[in-house]
């Protein structure tokens, strides 16, 4: 499956960025790898713009489009190599919408189906500030698969 979407490696967790052109999917992986890193945690990116993800067995698995791999556009500077990974198993989706997601959202709306595979999601207000939403990315993760 071909998403449009930007996929990173947090220690040995895989994340899946969703939203909108220009939402702020790639400057938000960048964030979260440059964080990662700071605290020793190993982290890259797998795949900007396009992600292709695939069910083997229980898990999905980014990779990125072969055309875009080692890539990331920056907004303001075009398009630039970067140190990258070959894969990642997703472990958390993180969709970048537009408003203010809800305080206390229902049950089904924490959690999301690719290829009958379901993972942990998160919305994250596409306007928030990247270093909040770092933060709260990294929290998530740390809770849910005692990574970062």
């Amino acid at each position: 499956m071909n998403l449009h979407a930007v996929a990173l490696v947090v220690g040995e967790a895989g994340l899946l960025i969703r939203g909108g052109s220009g939402a702020g999917k790639t400057r938000l992986a960048l964030a979260l790898v440059d964080a990662a890193r700071r605290d020793g945690t190993f982290a890259s990116l797998v795949a900007d713009d396009r992600a292709l993800v695939s069910r083997h067995g229980d898990r999905l698995v980014a990779r990125p489009h072969p055309a875009l791999a080692g890539l990331a556009e920056r907004r303001g500077f075009g398009i630039l190599p970067v140190a990258h990974e070959p894969a990642c198993a997703l472990v958390l989706v993180v969709d970048l919408v537009a408003g203010w997601p809800e305080r206390l959202p229902q049950p089904d709306a924490r959690r999301c189906e690719i290829s009958r595979v379901v993972l942990p999601r998160l919305a994250v207000a596409a306007e928030a500030s990247t270093p909040d939403a770092v933060v709260l990315i990294l929290s998530v993760l740390a809770a849910s698969c005692g990574q970062a």
